[in-house]
């Protein structure tokens, strides 16, 4: 089943919808006359977005750490509360640490499987329960090429997108015919807050992969409600990066991952960095 049409009492919950990704996600559902609730920790950054987008539809502000299970918990009651039903959930926030482990905070270690993984089963799950029953709805999940293959320099984070691959393909063959639509945007690449709040710097993290594999995150966010609106299942946005996750899944893992070592560039800064 393709969206459910947008009306005056529904909603689709954006997490991580204050920057990047998550921001044009809310801009591409509005754009489609879809009523927004947008879900992250900075208010103001919420605010802002949703005076832009009141313009064309109602757009709700919840801050909520998803992180936190408790706050999790209070979510979908929050937006019932107002008079929303969630139509549509698009679990887009998610961290990661960059670097090597050995130099990694444990605590920034779990913090991205909590945010990565617990929250997109807590979500998912409490989203499903409401739309079955109704027999209508619309799910994306949103994990990364990275997902794909072992990456050093971002193990942990590519294995909690690897996780989000097979959860969500799971999820979405077990609803099948429910009239509840699952899909998975698979991201290359992509400019937004991601390198700065693992502190990475942008200008070196980008000179060590293809400038071709770039995307701007508005094209992203198009490619990831199309593939729920056409239900496609699994998108990546992207000739050039189809192809490419294509090939890392064919070389083997012995030629592949000294590659990847050698070329991370925060591995060859930690290597620099006196211990």
């Amino acid at each position: 089943m393709p969206l459910p049409a947008p009306s005056p009492t529904t909603t689709a919950i954006v997490t991580g919808a204050s920057s990047g990704i998550g921001a044009d996600l809310a801009r591409e559902l509005a754009a489609r006359g879809h009523g927004v609730t947008l879900v992250a920790r900075r208010a103001d950054k919420l605010q802002t977005l949703a005076a832009e987008l009141g313009e064309k539809v109602r757009a709700e502000v919840v801050v909520c750490d998803v992180a936190d299970p408790d706050a999790r918990a209070q979510l979908f009651d929050e937006v019932a509360d107002r008079g929303l039903t969630v139509e549509i959930l698009v679990n887009n926030a998610g961290i990661g640490t960059i670097g090597s482990l050995v130099t990694s905070p444990v605590a920034d270690e779990i913090a991205q499987v909590r945010v990565n993984v617990e929250a997109v089963i807590d979500l998912t799950t409490r989203a499903a329960q409401q739309m079955v029953p109704r027999g209508r709805g619309a799910i994306l999940n949103v994990g990364s090429t990275a997902g794909f293959h072992p990456f050093p320099g971002q193990s942990g984070y590519a294995a909690t997108k690897a996780f989000v691959h097979t959860y969500t393909e799971g999820v979405r063959a077990e609803l099948a015919g429910t009239g509840v639509t699952v899909a998975t945007l698979c991201p290359g690449p992509v400019r937004t807050e991601f390198l700065d709040a693992a502190g990475m710097d942008e200008k070196t993290f980008s000179a060590a992969f293809p400038k071709f594999l770039w995307m701007p995150s508005r094209e992203v966010a198009r490619t990831g409600v199309d593939a729920l609106a056409n239900d496609t299942g699994i998108a990546i946005p992207g000739v050039q990066n189809q192809l490419s996750t294509l090939l890392m899944q064919v070389i083997p893992k012995r030629l592949l991952l000294p590659l990847l070592v050698s070329r991370h560039p925060a591995l060859r800064r930690d290597r620099r960095s006196p211990r």
